[in-house]
């Protein structure tokens, strides 16, 4: 049977990590606000009336590509790439390309950073790795203007960084959301992972720290693994309601 990413793969290591997926979303969740297509997420309401259950969604989607087999991975971005084309039909306009690459772009970077905060640096064949999986998924979803190397997509992504972000209403809007659905101690605790995690652009746009509260506390994180009390931290990371989602974090077989 052929996998769309192979068994022993970087790529299904950082996704079949709870820890690591909730760090993914972390960065995302400061990126998302900023971005200038952010009213494209407006647009269904799904985001600001859920991004839990929408951050859930996404991590479904990205889980059965990483660890399905090709063909059914396949189905799954098809699948993605209708119900984009269907929000489009129903605006009357097109999502622009760079929007799309800025996701995907996105997907490639904080798989790189949230593993290399929780657990250790990756070499360049691990991020190239990480690179290709997404740059194909891209690819299949009929994405324009993709890189063709690590090398050319780093480029890519700082211009990215400088161009298509900016601190807006929804920015503010979205993040008083994230307070609501969050509670405002757990909402704390997401603004010092975004602190850790995310790039200076970001950190200058939503003028974070320079230095994160939580960052002390990541080598007391690992070693609580040793001892399975990864799993509480999760809960008291995440509202309680979730916590079917938090257990299927870490079920994904590497």
């Amino acid at each position: 049977m052929e996998y769309f990413v192979e068994k022993g793969s970087i790529v299904r290591k950082i996704w079949g990590n709870g820890d690591t997926i909730l760090m993914i979303f972390a960065g995302a969740s400061a990126e998302f606000a900023l971005n200038k297509a952010v009213d494209w997420l407006y647009f269904t309401g799904r985001l600001p009336a859920d991004p839990l259950g929408r951050l859930f969604s996404t991590v479904s989607y990205a889980r059965r590509i990483v660890f399905s087999e090709r063909t059914a991975a396949h189905r799954t971005i098809e699948a993605m790439a209708n119900i984009h084309a269907a929000v489009e039909e129903k605006r009357g306009a097109s999502i622009p390309d760079w929007a799309y690459r800025d996701v995907l772009f996105m997907l490639i970077d904080y798989s790189i950073r949230s593993f290399e905060v929780l657990e250790h640096k990756l070499s360049r064949v691990e991020k190239q790795e990480v690179f290709q999986v997404f740059r194909e998924v891209g690819s299949l979803m009929g994405l324009k203007g993709l890189p063709d190397t690590f090398e050319v997509w780093k480029k890519m992504r700082e211009e990215h960084l400088s161009q298509n972000l900016e601190n807006s209403g929804l920015t503010e809007h979205l993040f008083r959301q994230y307070r609501k659905h969050l509670g405002p101690v757990r909402y704390r605790i997401l603004i010092e992972a975004q602190t850790l995690l995310v790039p200076a652009t970001v950190k200058d746009l939503l003028a974070l720290r320079s230095f994160s509260l939580i960052s002390p506390l990541i080598g007391f994180y690992k070693i609580s693994r040793g001892f399975n009390l990864d799993g509480i931290l999760k809960t008291l990371i995440l509202p309680g309601e979730y916590l079917k989602e938090i257990k299927d974090l870490d079920r994904a077989t590497v």
